[in-house]
């Protein structure tokens, strides 16, 4: 009978513990949301909300070995990411139908593709940087294009490859900005995240809201979140967001 108590009582505590996390508090989740969704690191200020509204359409190129493997990776994390937002991710057909280009790279040819993808002819990697995103947007902010450039050497230098397939596609879902502010996440490159956590999968679910729209600010995003984010702490949405994230083919891949 004490046995049983006392298994009790410590999963009991387990549970208090998990749901005083600080991330999980309505008040964390607005400013990790508008740290990340609501910012960039290369632009200085608040900017709108950033979205897809059509059906994402990923087109891989490899300019690198393995390619069955990035392929792997990829797919599982478009699939985790359709799941986690409600919104169309997959794999195009053709390299015509697709509005998101991942590049598979190498160092030596980094800037190369990065110019190439993006359409800019002065498009240089920041010195610190392992990997790249970038977007276009429309005038309403709903993306139109996004590409992303993985120099999969210089990744796997840093340890950083499954990381940089997971960031930097994430970023181009409208997460674009990194910050120290927002923990565990993989927009804080002071963590060793390399899987989505349940922060940034709940981050993802409500940029996917559809009464989030593109352009939006502040002031017209937080009251809709104050909502949603009470229902989500009534419904167990929020307490359960670390353990659904983990139910993904990516993280049995990786071993978790």
């Amino acid at each position: 009978m004490i046995k049983w108590i006392g298994l009790l009582l410590g999963l009991l505590w387990s549970q208090m513990t998990q749901a005083e996390e600080a991330w999980q508090s309505p008040e964390y989740l607005q400013l990790a949301f508008s740290e990340v969704a609501l910012h960039n690191e290369y632009r200085p200020g608040e900017l709108g909300v950033r979205k897809w509204l059509k059906p994402v359409k990923v087109w891989l190129v490899h300019h690198a070995d393995e390619e069955e493997k990035h392929t792997t990776l990829t797919r599982y994390h478009l699939q985790h990411l359709a799941q986690i937002t409600g919104h169309p991710v997959s794999f195009a057909s053709s390299a015509a139908e697709a509005n998101m280009i991942v590049v598979f790279s190498e160092a030596v040819q980094w800037q190369q593709d990065l110019v190439q993808v993006s359409g800019n002819p002065h498009m240089q990697p920041p010195a610190d940087a392992v990997c790249m995103f970038g977007a276009t947007t429309d005038a309403k902010q709903a993306f139109t294009r996004a590409w992303v450039v993985i120099p999969v050497d210089h990744a796997q230098a840093h340890r950083s490859l499954v990381s940089c397939i997971v960031e930097e596609i994430t970023q181009a879902m409208g997460l674009p900005n990194d910050s120290e502010r927002v923990f565990p996440s993989v927009f804080n490159d002071k963590t060793p995240e390399a899987l989505l956590t349940g922060l940034d999968a709940l981050l993802l679910k409500m940029l996917y809201l559809p009464a989030i729209k593109p352009g939006m600010h502040a002031a017209q995003v937080r009251p809709i979140l104050a909502r949603q984010l009470q229902q989500w702490q009534q419904d167990g949405t929020i307490a359960q967001a670390e353990q659904s994230v983990r139910r993904s083919p990516l993280y049995e891949m990786m071993g978790f």
